[in-house]
């Protein structure tokens, strides 16, 4: 496990930078008509979701 410590400035930045790469995510899972393309995405999700809930429950 790393630990990062931030400020609350870069975790809020870093929340909402990951917030909307999450957006993106979700968006090209709907476009792609790759099955393994899909799941590694769903993975890539589900890694951005927990990422922001740490950051959420650091608060």
């Amino acid at each position: 496990m790393i630990a990062v410590k931030l400020s609350e400035e870069e975790a809020s930045l870093l929340k909402k930078s990951l917030e909307l790469l999450l957006s993106d995510v979700r968006m090209e899972i709907c476009d792609t008509d790759s099955g393994d393309f899909r799941a590694g995405l769903k993975r890539e999700k589900a890694v951005l979701e927990h990422v922001i809930e740490q950051l959420e429950a650091g608060k």
